[in-house]
């Protein structure tokens, strides 16, 4: 799309937005609807996008994917007539007599960035929240993941018209120049780096951003683990999406008092879940991409590899693989893994973990398996970062009751449930008074009345 044609479309869009179409509970519970049928008809079309850009199978896709859409769909479909209500909040005596209430406003038109690895839902899931904000949206999917970018186009071209939803494709080179242009919000998700583009872009228009970023998430494993099902659970969460995955656990923390015993289980958990040749398994997913794929295959030179480490560079797959013995200084503890390697790092003391956690960047997400009510307390009261799981690995995300976002260079905002649609939303704050009655007290001469008004400021 040449430069005056997304010039166009998003005055376009303005206009449509400034007409008030957007407004009504109404319109959005259409829209959010007609989404849900547009999903259904072509999720199988869904599917194979994603089998040919990422290798996922139909279950991981529906897990990991559609059903996540399909869940923020059905949660705003219930909530929105709560969310989008007036809410009455208490006013001091000092300005009776008067009421104040807050409002939820749109924001106008939206541009969404989205990344890569999970090129649906990270593309949808936000749409959803602009939705039932009552905005606009221009959609920006990756085009590294083209033929699910190619398909998102094509579905919002048949169920929504272009002034109030629009898809641009293209190569990279498109994302900047849709920066240049002036947008009421914008939600970008992916790497920290070009997050710091996106908001010097939203800067100059004072913009207000929403930067979901990255990161590397520890795992931490205590003494006291079910041992058993922490192995599954890391294992499960970590090699999801083939370790493409911004929350996924980058490293793990084990107790050296367990930590052999921890890997065993991994390793025989690998197994089970993709076979003794995974390479061949129907269940791991590909690398996006021959770049990345030569990264990924550059941070295992010079590794101790425990269990996998063989690829396959014409089918871009990885096995899932740990590493032991990985120094602080390893390429592999400097940036965000981002693929199916996992280092495995032992400690004897609480007290080491939280110290080199905190001495890194705040990471996206923490994972801890422990069954010590005091190690829990210690590691949420004294690390920062954007959430996590006790127990578990990445299911915070599946719960549209918890907001979802980092903290520091993993991010800002946050999104999910009723916190999605309060980000693409102003809160409008409105006092109303009372005409027929006006106390005299703030209006000049003052002399006399300071002793009331301390008093009414109590």
């Amino acid at each position: 799309m040449e430069k005056a044609k997304r010039e166009a479309l998003i005055e376009k869009q303005r206009n449509y937005f400034f007409q008030g179409n957007t407004l009504s509970v109404e319109f959005r519970r259409k829209q959010l609807i007609t989404l849900k049928q547009a999903l259904c008809i072509f999720e199988p079309r869904i599917m194979q996008a994603l089998k040919l850009d990422l290798g996922k199978t139909v279950f991981e896709s529906y897990e990991t994917e559609l059903s996540m859409v399909l869940s923020e769909i059905n949660f705003a479909l219930s909530h929105l007539k709560k969310w989008t209500k007036k809410k009455p909040v208490k006013t001091p005596m000092v300005h009776f007599p008067s009421k104040s209430a807050v409002y939820q406003e749109p924001l106008g038109v939206a541009l969404i960035l989205s990344p890569w690895n999970y090129p649906l839902q990270l593309a949808l899931a936000p749409l959803v929240s602009c939705i039932a904000a009552g905005n606009c949206a221009v959609l920006r999917p990756s085009h590294s993941a083209s033929h699910t970018a190619k398909l998102i186009e094509e579905m919002i071209s048949v169920y929504f018209a272009p002034e109030y939803i629009a898809v641009v494709n293209g190569e990279t080179k498109i994302s900047k120049e849709l920066l240049k242009l002036r947008f009421d919000y914008i939600f970008f998700t992916g790497s920290p780096a070009v997050g710091k583009t996106v908001m010097e872009a939203a800067a100059k228009n004072l913009t207000p951003v929403t930067l979901e970023l990255g990161g590397k998430c520890p795992c931490i494993v205590d003494h006291t683990a079910n041992i058993e099902v922490a192995a599954r659970r890391i294992v499960w969460g970590k090699f999801l999406n083939a370790g493409q995955t911004c929350v996924a656990p980058d490293y793990v923390l084990a107790d050296q008092r367990i930590a052999e015993r921890l890997i065993e289980r991994m390793m025989q958990y690998i197994a089970a879940f993709y076979g003794i040749k995974p390479l061949e398994s129907k269940d791991l997913p590909q690398i996006i991409n021959e770049k990345h794929f030569n990264r990924l295959c550059g941070l295992l030179e010079g590794e101790n590899i425990r269990c996998g480490g063989a690829f396959d560079p014409n089918m871009r797959r990885i096995e899932p693989t740990i590493l032991t013995d990985v120094r602080e200084d390893s390429a592999l503890m400097q940036e965000e893994i981002f693929g199916p390697l996992l280092p495995v790092l032992t400690y004897e003391k609480m007290e080491e973990v939280i110290a080199f956690v905190k001495k890194r960047e705040k990471p996206l997400a923490l994972y801890l398996f422990t069954n010590s009510k005091k190690n829990e307390k210690k590691i949420i009261r004294n690390i920062s970062f954007g959430g996590g799981c006790i127990n578990d690995t990445i299911v915070h995300l599946a719960n549209p009751h918890l907001s979802f976002g980092g903290v520091g260079q993993s991010g800002m905002g946050s999104y999910h449930g009723k916190k999605g649609f309060e980000s693409f939303s102003h809160e409008k704050s409105i006092l109303k008074k009372n005409s027929r009655v006006d106390i005299p007290l703030r209006y000049p001469p003052y002399l006399g009345k300071l002793k009331l008004l301390r008093f009414l400021l109590k």
